[in-house]
């Protein structure tokens, strides 16, 4: 009989092989959720008395963390924490980690994938050639990316990742950085300067109270006309409903969102419907490696916890034990 037992909220993966060896080997019981229900989620805690939580989208809320009076920790099989309720951990003595640098270069290679298909028009001109017309001449006219502006948002560490390949492909690149952070041949800006300069603007900061929706209409009416909005962060940072009305207005020429407010969005209306916006499935973090690394890493943080340990990656500063 397994001495622990772990709810999973939720995964993007195939299987379950990696968490069910780290975690069996530790002597853990893993239970699955079929759905991020917080009522159905709060019914297996409260059931099972879990002794950890792994969650990758699933809602960590308190409701859910109090149903089981023995929750050592909540480990988050990803990056960002806005699914977590992280002060109620705190406050509780529950550690909260996650694996804050498994998939930078998916990120970076993914936005930067994201700015070629804008800037060459590979989405537009496949979907039209998939339908049947084959128009050298559909859209605006294209220029060339090399020697034009990248603006980043946010230079973390998947942020000057971007910006390392984007320097390498002629792109200048300006970002912000609200750590002070600053990088070799990238100048670091205020807001508006970035916004009024980059023809392609690229949002890698966290989704909290403070950043929720800060990219609307005011951010929209600062950028030019021929800029793009690529956001491979979180979709709470962007207030579509004032991105679907900059596109109708000619305030930009396009979008690209790999991630959305809600997931899944509802791609029959815009802005997702927009010929003009890429949309992905929030798949930038994803590949074969990034997977295989993450998922490891995070059983094992719950098993070194469960143990008496202090896992890697603890994000509200508490120690086991």
């Amino acid at each position: 009989m397994s001495k622990y037992r772990v709810l999973l909220t939720d995964y993007a993966w195939a299987n379950l092989e990696i968490e069910e060896d780290t975690l069996t080997e530790g002597g853990a019981e893993l239970i699955v959720a079929e759905t991020i229900e917080e009522d159905l989620l709060v019914k297996l805690a409260k059931e099972h008395q879990v002794d950890a939580i792994m969650c990758n989208w699933g809602p960590v809320t308190e409701k859910v963390i109090s149903a089981s009076p023995n929750m050592k920790i909540v480990a988050r099989l990803g990056i960002g924490l806005d699914n977590i309720d992280v002060d109620y951990c705190t406050q509780h003595g529950i550690l909260v980690t996650n694996t804050p640098d498994y998939c930078l270069a998916e990120v970076a290679e993914h936005t930067l994938a994201l700015i070629f298909a804008c800037a060459r028009k590979v989405a537009m001109y496949h979907h039209d050639t998939m339908n049947g017309k084959y128009d050298l001449k559909a859209g605006p006219m294209m220029r060339r990316m090399e020697g034009q502006t990248l603006g980043i948002v946010g230079l973390g560490n998947i942020g000057m990742m971007l910006a390392q390949k984007a320097k390498c492909l002629g792109l200048n690149v300006l970002a912000t950085s609200r750590s002070g952070k600053t990088m070799e041949g990238v100048e670091t800006v205020d807001m508006d300067r970035l916004l009024a300069e980059s023809d392609y603007v690229s949002l890698l900061i966290p989704a909290t109270p403070e950043t929720r929706k800060t990219f609307g209409a005011e951010q929209f009416k600062k950028m030019k006309p021929t800029a793009y909005l690529i956001n491979t962060a979180r979709g709470a940072i962007v207030d579509h409903d004032a991105l679907a009305a900059a596109l109708d207005s000619g305030e930009l020429q396009g979008a690209a969102l790999d991630v959305q407010d809600p997931e899944p969005c509802d791609l029959t209306i815009a802005p997702y419907n927009d010929p003009r916006v890429i949309v992905t499935p929030h798949a930038a973090f994803v590949s074969v490696e990034s997977l295989e690394n993450m998922r490891g890493r995070v059983a094992r943080q719950v098993i070194d916890c469960l143990q008496g340990k202090t896992p890697e990656n603890v994000r509200n500063g508490l120690t086991a034990g």
